[in-house]
């Protein structure tokens, strides 16, 4: 599989395939039993994104199934992306997870390690990890490209062996991971990212970033390294709530760049939140005229409804049609 030739069931996938700006969401599973619940956040992005995230345990805290969610959007016309963690399955399970996916109709998979569950609501949790994001991504890649499940077993001398079973209906996955913005081709970056590729994805989100020259030293590294040509590039942005929210996400959140210019915009506006709008548009308008940035994934937890506004105030050129 190539970036050029993703599963066309997907829509996000066939809107990277013909080049065209894409826009994803994400929104955190409620706490709660009830569809509805998470509907309420989710229903105003239908029609406005190409797709939603729905997260497996942010911050490793107890949240609603990924898989039933990401269910419960694809039932109401909204195309999910179902994260999963490496944290709390073992490969077991994760099959089993991946193929009741891929039975739902769900294509699109973002694949992750997981946060330290000792940082989350349950600190006693046992942390499994059986498998790294990217044997995890091996793994899914493997399944949709060649419908097979890895396993192994172990020989009369004691040795393991890989072996293989057959998959009745393989799954047709448009697999991603996670990358963070970056100015410098350090050799850990550049391989980790060959690496994610190597096994199988297909296009990343990455963590939050507000600095538009990051943001293009980035593409450029992108293209420089010949990874622009092996996946889609959707970087992480989204309409801030207040400066307050913008200092927050910077020192506790990993990953995330918000430069003080855009701090400082947010404090000396009247209207803080109507301001981190026209950034957003300002911001996700900018990125669709970089080379080598193929879509925004869009991260609002809190302000999660001035999404659509920040999308319908940015213009695209020929980018989205």
């Amino acid at each position: 599989m190539t970036k050029t030739n993703p599963p066309m069931e997907s829509q996000l996938a066939r809107r990277l395939a013909r080049g065209e700006f894409a826009i994803t969401a994400e929104v955190t599973p409620p706490v709660s039993g009830s569809a509805q619940t998470l509907l309420g956040k989710a229903m105003p992005l239908k029609g406005v994104v190409d797709a939603v995230n729905v997260t497996d345990g942010a911050s490793a805290r107890v949240h609603m199934s990924s898989v039933a969610s990401a269910a419960i959007l694809a039932a109401n016309g909204i195309e999910p992306v179902v994260q999963f963690t490496c944290r709390d399955r073992n490969r077991i399970a994760l099959m089993s997870d991946l193929l009741g996916t891929a039975a739902l109709g769900i294509h699109n998979l973002l694949l992750l390690g997981g946060d330290d569950p000792t940082q989350g609501d349950q600190p006693d949790a046992k942390p499994v990890f059986d498998l790294s994001s990217v044997e995890l991504i091996e793994l899914a890649a493997t399944m949709s490209t060649e419908g097979v499940l890895p396993s192994s077993k172990k020989a009369a001398s004691g040795d393991i062996k890989p072996g293989t079973r057959a998959i009745d209906t393989p799954p047709r996955f448009f697999v991603g991971a996670a990358d963070m913005p970056t100015t410098e081709a350090t050799d850990q970056w550049r391989g980790a990212l060959r690496a994610k590729i190597d096994a199988g994805a297909r296009f990343v989100q990455t963590q939050v970033c507000y600095d538009l020259n990051v943001i293009r030293q980035y593409a450029a590294l992108l293209e420089a390294e010949g990874f622009a040509d092996k996946l889609s590039v959707l970087v992480s942005n989204g309409p801030l709530a207040s400066a307050r929210s913008a200092i927050w996400m910077r020192e506790n959140l990993w990953g995330v760049i918000i430069p003080d210019s855009v701090v400082e915009r947010l404090e000396g506006a009247s209207d803080q939140k109507a301001e981190g709008v026209r950034i957003c548009a300002e911001q996700i308008q900018a990125m669709s005229e970089i080379n080598a940035i193929d879509g925004v994934h869009m991260i609002a937890p809190t302000n999660t409804g001035n999404i659509p506004e920040a999308v319908a105030a940015a213009s695209f050129g020929n980018r989205r049609t």
